[in-house]
């Protein structure tokens, strides 16, 4: 069901445009071993199974202390040079996100998006994501994708 039908499920995206090409910034956001330098609130990644970043393949990260617990993101989609969708699940919400490259002038565009629904509902969810859920997600899907530009830059 589409988000703007559905009140249990939220969107939020971010985009940016950076220096560089399609395939260096698929490289770059591939690298688990670069991505604490730009996931907002990743603490460390715990797993990552053999096939990355292809379908059905996943990795397991864990979060800062006060932030989603264990993140766990199995992929669903995967086309070189395009982009990657994962089912991500964490303590508080399940959902879809995915990632695009596409490429601009002087530079490549990336970006992050995140269907969500949270788990725990009540009948004010619908009013608690509108007024702070949603926004939170999206300065930290922002976070993110500024961050990934200033590694991406670094190479």
């Amino acid at each position: 069901m589409a988000p703007e039908h559905n009140p249990a499920v939220g969107e939020v995206r971010a985009i940016g445009v950076f220096p560089g090409s399609v395939h260096e910034a698929e490289r770059c956001w591939y690298d688990t071993d670069r991505w604490a330098q730009w996931i907002d609130g990743l603490a460390r990644v715990l797993e990552v199974t053999d096939g990355w970043p292809h379908q059905d393949s996943q990795v397991v990260w864990e979060s800062v202390p006060a932030g989603r617990g264990r993140v766990r993101e199995l992929v669903t989609r995967y086309e070189p040079l395009t982009g990657q969708t994962v089912a991500v699940e964490d303590d508080s919400i399940t959902g879809t996100q995915s990632v695009a490259f596409e490429p601009v002038a002087g530079g490549v565009q990336v970006e992050l998006r995140l269907d969500y629904a949270i788990k725990r509902r009540s009948p004010l969810t619908a009013l608690i994501d509108r007024l702070f859920v949603r926004r939170l997600m999206a300065l930290s899907l922002a976070r993110t994708v500024n961050r990934f530009g200033a590694a991406l830059g670094e190479g």
